[in-house]
């Protein structure tokens, strides 16, 4: 109920804000008599899309606290290893900032980072990770998520996102205002039909938005993989597959390409291997990652 709450809280904040922004600039309107004001919508889609990605970046870091408990550990605490151990990454990486470090509670052998650049980020892992893999296999998932913090990925995603949501949403409106003109009667001042007009639009923004998922996904993997490379480069090659293998055997189920990985199974998550899903899996499958570190030996 909390993460509901929370989510509708920063959705209502993001619509008001960008609302507000349209407001000012005067782009709230991109259908007049004479049909779609193209600069005007695409302003719109871009506002709305991207600008939407970009305010839930700035805002990750602290959700990720709030939704999932994350609580920062220091060097004066009693995980001091875990906080050495990523500012030993971070610098080998070629961060000026340290991340913060936290820690929550979940029994899935679980990490991810997250924050709005290289130099306000922060590494999580989950208790179930620390208490089932050993001090090597905690390093290597470590660094991994290190090098998506040093390649940047957590902007990178979130402008790709929003870019293919500004796509969605520009399609969506076009093909909407077609298909709406079509059904309109032969009386040509007969008004237009607004609710049948959204109506189509959400419908399109839908049907659009799950065929456009397969790019997004496509490129999560490809970072996926880049950030296996830098974990290897930073924590050791045996370390990373020693971290994927010890995955394999927390989910062996998971790691058969039978169902896809939990919810909450975030940062180092297990796709399924079926021809068709995997086109909409965020993360490659587990041997095919640890296959891809040993042939680079």
């Amino acid at each position: 109920m909390k993460r509901i709450f929370i989510f509708m809280a920063v959705s209502l904040l993001i619509s008001i804000t960008i609302s507000t922004i349209m407001s000012v600039l005067g782009i709230g309107h991109y259908i007049s008599q004479g049909g779609i004001q193209y600069g005007t919508l695409m302003a719109f889609c871009l506002l709305w899309g991207i600008g939407g990605s970009l305010i839930g970046l700035c805002l990750s870091k602290m959700l990720a606290k709030w939704t999932m408990g994350v609580q920062i550990v220091t060097l004066e605490g009693p995980h001091r290893n875990i906080v050495e151990k990523v500012h030993r990454l971070s610098r080998r990486a070629g961060l000026t900032e340290m991340p913060e470090v936290g820690i929550y509670q979940s029994p899935d052998v679980n990490a991810f980072a997250t924050g709005r650049s290289r130099n306000s980020s922060l590494v999580a892992v989950s208790t179930g990770l620390l208490t089932r893999m050993d001090d090597a296999e905690v390093e290597g998932v470590l660094a991994h998520e290190v090098a998506h913090i040093a390649n940047g990925d957590m902007v990178t995603m979130a402008l790709v996102q929003g870019v293919v949501n500004a796509f969605v949403m520009f399609l969506s409106r076009i093909i909407a205002f077609a298909i709406s003109q079509a059904m309109r009667s032969d009386d040509r001042d007969e008004p237009q039909s607004p609710w049948a007009n959204m109506l189509i639009t959400m419908a399109l923004d839908v049907v659009i938005g799950f065929l456009a998922m397969p790019i997004i996904a496509w490129f999560s993997r490809y970072r996926e993989f880049r950030a296996d490379k830098g974990g290897a480069d930073l924590a050791g090659r045996e370390k990373m597959i020693a971290a994927l293998e010890s995955l394999q055997r927390a989910y062996p189920q998971l790691a058969e390409g039978k169902n896809e990985a939990e919810p909450n199974f975030r940062s180092m998550q297990i796709s399924s291997k079926g021809s068709f899903m995997a086109l909409f899996s965020t993360h490659p499958p587990l041997d095919v990652r640890i296959a891809a570190l040993k042939k680079a030996m």
